[in-house]
């Protein structure tokens, strides 16, 4: 088959995918590309506890954490580059970018983690609800800014709903409005998923099953893992674990100029199926106009029901 070709540049408020010439790949490089609100964090954990759990001296998880399509971080492109090359331990990458705007090479391994768009929606309200006027003026500041300002969250989640279901921020998206795309950040890699680099896991059989997703994180990225390790991540990875380690964790919060509650705002819920207290019938009726206009029937369906898509399918 073809192999996916970069077409799209993808730069406002929060992303500059240029930022991407700055990588160079190595073999075992893991790139966890996920639309946002989807399970990325969550991921990033898993990958920090296979890599450098057993490890007597962790880094911190900020100093191994590298995002290049974040436009408004403090650092500098010489600075990233330079962070990307100081790498001796393997590297996981984070970006929210879709394919067509995400440089692709064979040798590195890409990891597309998946949510019911409905799911996502209720965790980014979230999210974008509680951002701090410092973090609007930064990622605003006019003198960086690419495009137009980020706008103020409504109050209102269903208000917030109508426009991010049915408006693009770039010319060529049609949901995800005022950030960038869900459902066709996801659709760029599903046309792709049959390549051996390609690895789609869905947020719904994480919670499952939490300790074959850790197995199969690992095996795809060439990690050696036993049932003792395998147990170990997941025990560090759960999102009670997690939540109860931020509450007790009295250490200076890097999040508190970005979100009201710093990371015990950010980790809020995890949980799935809010949204049937909050969507309408109509609301409903825009989310399967957007699944039609943006997704091939097959990806909508995982979308909404992970593996037991595939299996019935294969059924």
């Amino acid at each position: 088959m073809d192999l996916p070709v970069m077409n799209r540049v993808y730069q406002n408020h929060h992303l500059d995918s240029t930022r991407w010439d700055l990588y160079k790949p190595r073999p075992d490089d893991i790139i966890i590309t996920t639309a946002y609100k989807a399970g990325t964090t969550w991921t990033q954990d898993i990958f920090y506890q296979l890599i450098y759990g057993d490890l007597e001296q962790k880094p911190e998880k900020q100093a191994v954490s590298v995002w290049p399509d974040a436009y408004f971080l403090p650092i500098g492109r010489a600075e990233l580059a330079g962070w990307l090359e100081s790498f001796t331990t393997q590297r996981y990458i984070k970006s929210h970018l879709p394919l067509d705007g995400l440089p692709y090479y064979p040798q590195a391994r890409y990891v597309v983690v998946c949510r019911d768009a409905r799911d996502v929606f209720m965790s980014f309200f979230n999210h974008y609800s509680r951002y701090t006027d410092a973090f609007y003026g930064v990622m605003n500041d006019p003198e960086k800014l690419m495009g137009e300002p980020c706008p103020r969250c409504p109050e209102d989640p269903r208000e917030l709903w109508q426009s991010w279901i049915t408006r693009g921020w770039f010319e060529w998206e049609s949901e995800g409005y005022p950030f960038w795309s869900n459902l066709h950040h996801t659709q760029t890699y599903w046309n792709y998923r049959q390549l051996p680099n390609v690895l789609f896991m869905h947020y719904n059989d994480m919670l499952e099953d939490l300790s074959g997703a850790v197995r199969t994180l690992a095996e795809f990225s060439g990690i050696e893992v036993d049932d003792a390790k395998v147990a170990r991540v997941v025990e560090a990875t759960t999102f009670a674990n997690v939540k109860k380690e931020i509450e007790a964790d009295d250490t200076e919060d890097p999040m508190a100029l970005t979100f009201e509650g710093g990371r015990k705002g950010f980790f809020f819920s995890g949980s799935n199926g809010r949204w049937k207290d909050v969507l309408n019938e109509a609301d409903l009726e825009l989310y399967e106009a957007a699944k039609a206009r943006v997704l091939t029937p097959d990806c909508a369906e995982y979308l909404e029901r992970g593996k037991s898509a595939i299996r019935s399918n294969a059924d």
